[in-house]
Parts: structure tokens; sequence; C-alpha cells
């Protein structure tokens, strides 16, 4: 991104050389000449406080959008906890009730191992 302050002085830079050049290089008259340089450069100081001012609004945009930004990714980030936590609370019973059936399935294997295990030893 361009500097601001390189860019003005760019446009000052630009400005002095083409009025150098102009000076120079024009069959005017000398007051024909200082009523185009005034006119030139009160264009250009309008140019330059437009873009000062159109800078100032976008720098207020963007703090203002980062702002907004940095507010709705605090909502976000609360809000997905909040899911978090709800989606815990609700998983928790059944986590349990899973663990349980597991134990269960694990002692009913164990009982048929134990079972083919006597099978085996009688044959």
């Amino acid at each position: 991104m361009i500097n601001s302050k390189s860019l003005l002085i760019g446009f000052l830079a630009g400005g002095l050389v083409s009025a150098a050049a102009t000076l120079l290089s024009t069959p005017k008259a000398g007051k024909e000449l200082r009523t185009d340089v005034r006119e030139k450069s009160d264009e250009a100081i309008r140019y330059i406080n437009h873009l000062r001012t159109e800078g100032v609004d976008l720098k207020e945009q963007i703090t203002k959008t980062s702002k907004e930004g940095a507010a709705l990714i605090k909502d976000l980030s609360a809000d997905v906890k909040e899911s978090i936590e709800s989606w815990k609370k609700t998983v928790e019973p059944h986590q349990k009730n899973i663990q349980k059936y597991l134990t269960q399935i694990e002692e009913s294997l164990k009982e048929l191992e134990d079972k083919t295990n006597a099978r085996s030893d009688v044959n």
C-alpha cells in the first residue's frame, strides 16, 4: 500500500516540475501565465484537499469496520462456546449410558468366552 506522505510528496514534486516546465515553455504573456498558474494551483489545492478528506473518510470507515468486525468475532466466539457447552451437557448423560452399555457388552463377551472355553475343556 502506498504511504500517504509519499503520495503527497509525489503530487507536490510533480506539480512543481510541471509548473517550472510551463513557465519555461509557455508563449503566453506574464499576466496570462500568472492567471493560469494561479488557477492550476487553486485546482491542485482543491484536489489535495479532496484527497485528504477522502483519506480521512476512508480511515474512519476502516476503523468503524474493524471495530464492528472485532465485536462480531467476539459475539461469534461467545456463541460457539455456548453451543459447545450446551452440546456437552446434552451428550454427557448419553455418554454415561453408552459407557454402561459397553460395560454390559464386555461382560457378556467375557461370559460367552468363558462358556466357549468351558465347552472346549469338556470336549
